[in-house]
């Protein structure tokens, strides 16, 4: 019952990994390849992240 206030982990995930991309396009678009690449890259953790959730509530399901 209590579960249903709980905020979801791949809600959270998900609007970080937008997040992330949206500063990357952002940071391509003024020059800064550098933080574009850094930025890429923590973006594609979080997407791991994701998936390996996905993967987890798919094969237990």
């Amino acid at each position: 019952m209590f579960g249903l206030f709980k905020k979801s982990p791949m809600k959270a995930l998900r609007k970080e990994h937008e997040a992330l991309l949206t500063r990357a396009f952002q940071a391509q678009r003024n020059g800064d390849i550098r933080q574009y690449s850094e930025l890429t890259a923590e973006a594609a953790l979080v997407k791991e992240k994701i998936d390996a959730i996905e993967n987890g509530s798919e094969q237990g399901a």
